[in-house]
């Protein structure tokens, strides 16, 4: 008797899925918990990484991939180092007012290269401090702990700082020329971020901030659908990894009769159109070979195309459709990220890419980007010779968000989420229902 189709799938989201988790058990430090940002050897801690790797954990535990005590100890690691580590404006410290530099040395978490305080980062590492605080609530100290550090660690965060005397959070400071020039607004993936300070009990930014940062969205039609426009796919996932946004709206897109989960189902559909279409005439873009996104590309200098003509390459770049850049380089985690939001969609899209470029999986895992425009040793092409640690985290989540909520489930019971999103002014669904528990104690 044949297996059947949704066999198989299981089979293989399961299999994608648990390679997806055992980077973070290959490529963390266990001593602070810190996590690099890519496999090769020499990488420096992504904060951010960390970030997903902590709202990871509690998917392997329910999967039965690590005990919960294994795992507790591993969030508990992480947390400790950040809370212990050193705060201030000197060059060598970790972080600053409660944020932290972008990148951090594996082994000191001292701050690494030039790097930036990064905002964005910081609350992609928070989202995952509050969501190990959701799931361990038991009664046993480790667990205790957990949600003690959470909450001083969320409490420490100064999100007025970050406003820098404007109305949208600055992208970063550094601590020889201050402030980044750059803010966040416009529709991009920093609406956790608003969230998250304006929830804050110590350090709350007002909600006239959120409205700036939504006053700048971009919209463009698509088949006679409102579209809130972002090019790389990764800007209609982040927010959704933590947040579940079915039903549930501001006024910024209640005004267009949508919502930010219809929206990602729509950038979906964009992107299968554009790739489909193929204005590039790039190599193997079809309707099922997509997920235009930042990530690596190859390198602009020294490049053999397979292609006629030599289109310009961007190395690591926010590619996105239907307005670009693009190179021709695909994401290739992109579609199966997608699960919870189109399943065929992401199904079709993960076996197109794994039958027709067979080596494209490093260890199993997919790596950042591959380009079969690019002249290389199979049909593949270039290919990434690294997987990144937030490309799998987000993997973990949002197939086990599509499979069982549970992300969502979690952040759903959190004060803190819920506290945010009404203050940036999201009503219905399931922020009408009856108030929980908060996460922290």
């Amino acid at each position: 008797m044949l297996q059947q189709v949704h066999d198989i799938d299981d089979a293989l989201i399961d299999q994608l899925q648990r390679s997806a988790f055992e980077y973070f058990m290959l490529y963390t430090n266990p001593e602070n918990g810190l996590v690099a940002d890519t496999s090769i050897k020499t990488s420096h801690c992504s904060i951010a990484a960390v970030g997903f790797a902590l709202s990871s954990y509690p998917v392997a535990v329910e999967r039965g991939w690590i005990s919960r005590a294994d795992a507790a100890k591993r969030v508990l690691a992480a947390l400790d180092f950040f809370a212990d580590s050193q705060q201030g404006d000197e060059r060598g410290a970790t972080g600053h007012r409660g944020f932290y530099y972008h990148f951090l040395y594996m082994a000191t978490g001292k701050r690494a290269w030039n790097s930036e305080l990064s905002t964005i980062d910081t609350g992609l590492l928070l989202l995952g401090v509050l969501t190990a605080a959701a799931y361990f609530n038991g009664a046993s100290q480790a667990e205790r702990d957990i949600r003690k550090q959470a909450k001083f660690l969320y409490e420490r965060c100064d999100w007025h700082w970050a406003l820098n005397k404007g109305q949208t959070m600055s992208m970063g400071w550094k601590p020889a020329s201050g402030f980044l020039r750059w803010r966040y607004q416009g529709y991009d993936e920093a609406i956790f971020l608003y969230v998250l300070a304006l929830a804050s009990p110590t350090h709350a930014v007002p909600s006239s901030s959120y409205d700036a940062f939504a006053s700048t969205y971009t919209w463009m039609m698509f088949k006679d659908t409102p579209f809130l426009y972002a090019g790389p796919l990764f800007i209609h996932l982040f927010s959704h990894a933590w947040i579940d946004f079915r039903g549930i709206r501001d006024k910024h897109v209640t005004d267009k009769d949508t919502d930010y989960f219809r929206n990602t189902q729509t950038a979906i559909a964009v992107q299968r159109d554009y790739t489909e279409r193929n204005p590039g005439h790039f190599t193997g873009y079809t309707k099922d070979i997509w997920g235009l996104s930042a990530c690596d590309g190859p390198n602009p200098t020294g490049t053999k195309h397979s292609l006629r003509y030599a289109p310009k390459v961007f190395g690591y770049a926010a590619r996105g459709a239907p307005l670009g850049p693009d190179d021709g380089t695909i994401a290739p985690w992109g579609p199966l990220s997608c699960l919870a939001f189109d399943r065929q969609a992401a199904l079709d899209g993960t076996r197109a890419l794994l039958s027709t470029y067979p080596n494209l999986l490093l260890d199993g895992r997919f790596p950042g980007g591959f380009n079969p425009s690019i002249k290389g040793s199979g049909p593949e092409g270039w290919v990434d010779d690294r997987s990144v640690a937030i490309d799998q985290g987000l993997l973990v989540m949002m197939i086990e968000n599509a499979r069982t909520g549970m992300i969502w489930d979690l952040m759903r019971r959190s004060p803190i989420l819920r506290n945010g999103l009404e203050r940036a002014g999201f009503t219905g669904g399931w922020l009408d229902e009856k108030k929980t528990t908060p996460a922290i104690a």
